[in-house]
């Protein structure tokens, strides 16, 4: 799991933009002695991503709330699932809940659509990938969903590796050349991928010494002739147009990933409530 600095530090900005000076609704009519005890309430299938997260909205607004987990993060959740109690005061369970909610629903929206993928890939090698179409502020939260979806991340950000695309060779002008001066400004450790169109371009990367080669919207025919010409030699990542209708024949090319934006820049949040009992 994420550290716990990190996370208190985005759910703190989360509240501040929620309350910025309280709850003038729950704060006006409730009593502030006032308790109770809800539940977190599972109303659409997925998988549970961010009870921790969750957990520590409520404990950062009142370090005295009771939050007590029934399920943990990557649970097959479906309707009517029970996945945490909470008590305490009435007030604080109200200022936490919408925060606690939108972290809890986007990233099991997240993990839900990344299971998808990973189930459409079943019987090939081929794994999926994020990618940093991602809520600026939220990434780290976002591609730990993924995660617990049974994705991989790709990059966290730009200093994690060399990513060679399209606008940096417009202006380099040549692949080659790209690929020598990254090798001479990093560190041995990184990683430098280049972006292809076609199979010359998939050529030249190899030649030159790319550790991963990304093919940028190539048509399936296209792909089957870059698999059998890199021959295992350097790992392949299919971008650009994958769905759900094309993963698994992705899959049994032979690619070693494919890359999805979808997984987070245009994920539907799972349908999860905070109800009061009792």
């Amino acid at each position: 799991m994420i550290v716990n600095k990190e996370i208190d530090r985005i759910i703190s900005f989360a509240l501040k933009e929620d309350m910025p000076n309280g709850d003038i609704t729950s704060e006006s009519i409730i009593s502030p002695d006032s308790m109770s005890k809800a539940i977190l309430l599972a109303k659409q299938e997925g998988i549970l991503a961010g009870i921790e997260v969750a957990r520590r909205v409520f404990f950062k607004v009142d370090k005295s709330i009771t939050f007590e987990k029934i399920l943990d993060d990557g649970a097959k959740i479906k309707r009517g699932d029970r996945l945490a109690t909470i008590e305490g005061r009435s007030i604080s369970l109200l200022k936490g809940e919408r925060t606690a909610l939108n972290f809890l629903q986007r990233m099991s929206g997240i993990a839900t659509k990344t299971n998808m993928f990973v189930r459409a890939l079943e019987g090939t090698k081929t794994k999926v990938l994020d990618t940093r179409k991602t809520t600026p502020g939220i990434r780290i939260l976002e591609k730990y969903s993924v995660k617990v979806g049974g994705g991989e991340n790709h990059r966290l950000n730009l200093s994690d590796m060399v990513l060679i695309k399209d606008n940096h060779l417009q202006i380099i002008g040549s692949i080659t050349e790209a690929i020598q001066r990254a090798r001479k400004y990093i560190k041995t450790a990184v990683k430098i991928e280049v972006e292809t169109t076609n199979l010359e371009e998939v050529k030249e990367a190899v030649i030159a010494g790319a550790d991963l080669i990304m093919l940028d919207n190539m048509d399936i025919e296209s792909i089957k002739k870059v698999v059998a010409w890199v021959g295992g030699r350097v790992p392949l990542e299919v971008s650009g147009n994958v769905d759900l209708n094309n993963a698994h024949d992705l899959g049994e090319v032979g690619v070693d990933y494919i890359s999805v934006g979808g997984l987070t820049h245009s994920v539907n949040a799972l349908d999860i409530s905070m109800e009061f009992i009792g």
